[in-house]
């Protein structure tokens, strides 16, 4: 299986999952509580926890395409703005050729942080050690602030992408 193949699709399908929870959590709660909620003081809120999701996955693409990845200027203050960065990353990461994301895992990545200090990496270890965990620990922590703020969603809306694949159990004789 190629980078692509096992990351691309996935970020695909989880960015789905994580606009659809905030259908769930729109139906539940006041959606001004939960765009600023989070688990801890230190810790980012819903609105940016989906933003540097967003980051993580586009990032991913262009990084090993050596493409530039949509501009979007987090400032995301509703659901309604969230779901469309969902959707603009998706469109993205659907435009994205295949054969170059794969041919980026020998490309030297390079991410710099605004204090000018960073990271090096090859693009293997950027995608498995940073690029894949980074989208997951940000989508876990979206999840998870809704969860804790009482909206009513659980594994199966995380894992909703693999709805297709279940089946019920054998009926009783």
């Amino acid at each position: 299986m190629s980078a692509y193949q096992s990351t691309v699709p996935a970020f695909i399908a989880m960015l789905t999952n994580m606009r659809t929870w905030l259908d769930k959590a729109a139906a539940q709660k006041s959606e001004a509580e939960l765009i600023e909620a989070r688990l801890a003081p230190d810790m980012f809120p819903l609105a940016r926890q989906y933003q540097i999701a967003s980051d993580a996955a586009k990032g991913a693409g262009a990084r090993l395409t050596g493409a530039e990845a949509p501009a979007m200027p987090d400032t995301e203050a509703s659901f309604a703005e969230l779901k469309a960065r969902c959707d603009k990353t998706i469109a993205y990461l659907q435009s994205i050729d295949p054969a170059a994301y794969d041919a980026g895992i020998g490309r030297e990545v390079v991410i710099t942080f605004p204090n000018g200090a960073g990271m090096r990496f090859d693009g293997h270890t950027f995608l498995t050690g940073f690029a894949v965990p980074n989208f997951y620990f940000h989508a876990m922590a979206a999840y998870s602030i809704l969860r804790a703020q009482g909206v009513e969603i659980g594994k199966q809306d995380f894992l909703a992408h693999l709805a297709p694949c279940m089946f019920p159990p054998p009926a009783a004789n």
